[in-house]
């Protein structure tokens, strides 16, 4: 009986996020966030439906696999705006079908930028030719703020690229 209702509840809700067909690349809209898996990804709750959005332009250290200043970007992100009303600007859906999105919080703050600003976070110099992206970063560098404290900070891509190899 409980692996009957445990179907039907897996069901209810692989049919739920399959009901939410809207296209919201190039949207803005208003969202609550709802949950932070790393220092630039969030889920937010829109009409109902959770969306996961990557945060454009930046590159926060990996949670998974334990980078250094993995956990205190995801704190960082949370202190931003989890269980806030955000203003989502989406741009368009990633591989992973991810909403690669800016995203302004409740105190009319650029979320992303606020990562680079705080050192939680590279520009991500492969999907962005925003140079004020970049003009923050180097801001951070100059300032030994957050990861940048770090002697050889390693940047999430070849963190990933390094994780892979092993």
């Amino acid at each position: 009986m409980n692996r009957f209702l445990v179907l039907i509840f897996i069901s209810i809700l692989c049919f739920g996020q399959s009901q939410f067909k809207e296209n919201l690349s190039h949207k803005t809209f208003s969202a609550k966030v709802i949950g932070i898996s790393d220092g630039d990804t969030m889920e937010v709750l829109y009409k109902k439906n959770p969306i996961k959005i990557r945060l454009a332009h930046i590159d926060s250290p990996e949670k998974r696999g334990t980078q250094p200043f993995g956990n205190q970007a995801k704190q960082t992100l949370s202190n931003l705006c989890f269980g806030k009303i955000v203003i989502v600007q989406a741009e368009k859906y990633d591989r992973y079908k991810r909403l690669i999105a800016v995203v302004i919080n409740d105190k009319n703050q650029n979320v992303n930028k606020q990562m680079l600003k705080q050192g939680m976070a590279w520009h991500y110099k492969k999907y962005s030719k925003d140079s004020s992206y970049a003009k923050l970063e180097n801001e951070a560098r100059k300032n030994r703020v957050g990861l940048w404290k770090d002697n050889v900070p390693v940047a999430p891509w070849l963190w990933r690229e390094n994780k892979k190899k092993k």
